[in-house]
């Protein structure tokens, strides 16, 4: 396999696919918890900011004894304090605190990050190298409302009132095959200094972050492709569009509702890539 992906120096274009089943894989709290959907189109949405956070626990696993891994946005830790830290340790100096920051938080490092609240005005902003988009279904989605039954009660008063079972919902979405793609800049990285490590840990987490963010409302998660396009230099010889666009997915029978990723046919089309432009597939579940 070829390790142009994990070249820190080099422009890459991702396309990621993954499944849904029986599950909801990002909730709309504005709309009671149901799957996100596009309004007009009925093709169901993940969140940019849902997917960076599977990769900021991942690594949290994959990396948490290692300084350089940190997580800046983690639950429990308010973010003021540690960029607080950060201008302590580089006393009147933001561009240096940016810079520890960047140091030992990974999203930072990786994605970026405000961090301009706090005290003394923060330590600015920091534009990080590694961008997604919203995933969004191939195909309209059918988010669905289940009824569903508690053998207890929430209160001490209703069980003494002779009440045996609560009844609650849950939201689902029979199947969905979701795409989203992940745009690299290497001038970008080179200011926040991402190592061929930092992307090794990166497409780790990636391939395995839905095995280990399982949750019972979201059902059965699977990456079923991992595709990069490595530039052969950092502003890159092509256009995104020009690269993602060769990676297709059709229904093998459009009269059945899809249940699986092998109820679709996925084609790449390698004839005549940009002179110097390598195609890497972590991971393709499709024979």
């Amino acid at each position: 396999m070829s390790t142009a992906h994990l070249d820190p120096t080099r422009r890459h274009d991702a396309v990621l696919l993954f499944d849904v089943s029986d599950g909801n894989p990002n909730g709309d709290p504005d709309a009671g918890n149901q799957p996100r959907t596009d309004d007009e189109s009925g093709q169901g949405l993940v969140t940019d900011v849902a997917i960076k956070r599977k990769i900021r626990d991942t690594v949290s696993l994959l990396r948490g004894d290692d300084p350089r891994y940190g997580i800046f946005v983690e639950a429990g830790f308010a973010l003021n304090t540690r960029i607080e830290a950060a201008l302590k340790a580089n006393p009147g100096k933001a561009d240096e605190a940016q810079q520890w920051m960047c140091e030992h938080y990974f999203d930072i490092r990786m994605f970026g990050g405000v961090l301009s609240t706090g005290k003394g005005g923060g330590a600015g902003q920091v534009r990080g190298p590694l961008q997604l988009t919203f995933a969004r279904s191939i195909d309209p989605i059918l988010p669905t409302d289940h009824t569903i039954t508690r053998v207890t009660q929430t209160r001490q008063g209703d069980i003494d009132k002779g009440e045996r079972t609560e009844i609650g919902s849950k939201w689902t979405v029979p199947y969905g095959l979701y795409r989203t793609h992940a745009f690299y800049s290497a001038p970008r990285a080179m200011k926040t200094g991402v190592t061929s490590d930092d992307l090794a840990a990166l497409w780790q987490a990636i391939t395995v972050m839905f095995d280990h963010d399982r949750a019972a409302t979201r059902g059965e998660m699977k990456l079923c492709g991992l595709y990069v396009f490595s530039h052969p230099d950092a502003l890159g010889v092509a256009p995104s569009a020009a690269l993602t666009q060769r990676i297709t997915l059709n229904r093998t029978n459009t009269d059945k509702a899809p249940r699986a990723h092998t109820d679709y046919t996925r084609s790449i089309d390698e004839a005549e890539l940009p002179d110097g432009v390598e195609l890497t597939k972590l991971v393709d579940l499709w024979p």
